[in-house]
């Protein structure tokens, strides 16, 4: 498989996100997300992607013990953002405030590599960028940890193109993780383009719209009563209504091409460049096996206008108000 590269770190041209096999789908099955990252790296796959999070912490700890015994044939992403001093694993609702000072830097990737069970992270990413703290000492903290060993790389997720120039003045950035998809494409504008200038590659999570663009599911009544998307903004309402007609779309145009719509959505990604690296998430290796199949679509240019012409524009915001607060800062 051909690798692509962030920065100057090498990774599968495709990812894998953890996320759903401890948190925020519905309903889990660990010995299943364990298998799948198994199967990730049989097919290629080595860009594992989690965060403290996702649990909180217990993803972490998943993927630990997913990769002991070939820690080094992976390539491990996690992210820090909010204080887990009081954090029980598992429970949301017991994580901190945000804060990105330099002090909680240096303790956060300490209660990573535990979890991990590994000396190092190949790249550590803030999850939101803190407003209260400058990014110039957040990524000084950051550079602190490359210096030490313990972080190979630095990345920043949902970060706004003023202060990804800020925060690569002080130390390289890697990556920058954002939401992109056929249905989101807001880092066209100034994000994807800013890390383009300086050499930054970019992560788009979520490529299969929490996998509403795959068709594996059309309504929230179809989810599981503690799966977030149930309440997201584009799933409710007259947005749903809405959106349905774009998968659609995504659907028909899959079905002419005969491959499933997750192959057309994430093949589309990685067609927009050899610096993208999208990371799909889930849970089941069934799932992974489609995903990985978008390798092998290729898109024409014909195929590729016609998209951008046919495709309605999504309806609503991609998270609620308070989650859009939190996001290109």
């Amino acid at each position: 498989m051909k690798q692509r590269t962030l920065g100057d770190l090498e990774v599968s041209p495709l990812g894998l996100g953890c996320m759903g096999m401890s948190a925020f789908y519905g309903t889990t099955d660990e010995k299943e997300g364990i298998e799948t990252i198994h199967r990730a790296l049989e097919l290629g796959v080595d860009f594992l992607d989690t965060a403290q999070m996702y649990g909180p912490l217990t993803n972490e700890s998943l993927v630990g013990r997913a990769v002991k015994g070939h820690r080094d044939e992976y390539v491990i992403a996690t992210k820090f953002n909010l204080r887990m001093d009081g954090a029980v694993p598992g429970d949301p609702s017991t994580v901190g405030r945000q804060d990105g000072s330099a002090e909680h830097v240096r303790t956060s990737i300490e209660g990573s590599l535990k979890r991990l069970g590994t000396d190092y992270v190949d790249l550590y990413y803030q999850h939101r960028v803190d407003p209260n703290v400058p990014i110039e000492e957040t990524v000084g903290a950051l550079a602190e940890l490359v210096a030490e060993g313990k972080v190979r790389h630095i990345g920043l997720s949902e970060a706004s193109a003023q202060t990804i120039r800020r925060a690569h003045a002080v130390h390289p950035i890697a990556a920058v993780q954002t939401e992109y998809s056929l249905w989101t494409r807001d880092p066209e504008a100034e994000v994807l383009p800013t890390c383009r200038e300086l050499g930054i590659g970019f992560v788009p999570y979520s490529p299969l719209g929490r996998g509403f663009l795959a068709g594996r599911f059309s309504s929230p009544e179809e989810l599981d009563e503690n799966d977030f998307r149930r309440h997201g903004p584009r799933f409710t309402g007259d947005n749903l209504t809405a959106n349905q007609r774009l998968a659609a779309k995504v659907k028909e145009i899959a079905a002419e091409k005969d491959v499933t719509p997750a192959q057309l959505a994430i093949a589309w990604v990685l067609a927009q460049g050899e610096d993208l690296v999208p990371i799909p998430g889930t849970k089941r290796r069934t799932y992974l096996e489609q995903n990985v199949g978008a390798l092998d679509v290729t898109l024409t240019s014909d195929e590729l206008a016609r998209i951008d012409a046919e495709l309605p524009k999504a309806a609503g915001e991609r998270y609620d108000e308070a989650g859009m607060r939190a996001v290109n800062r």
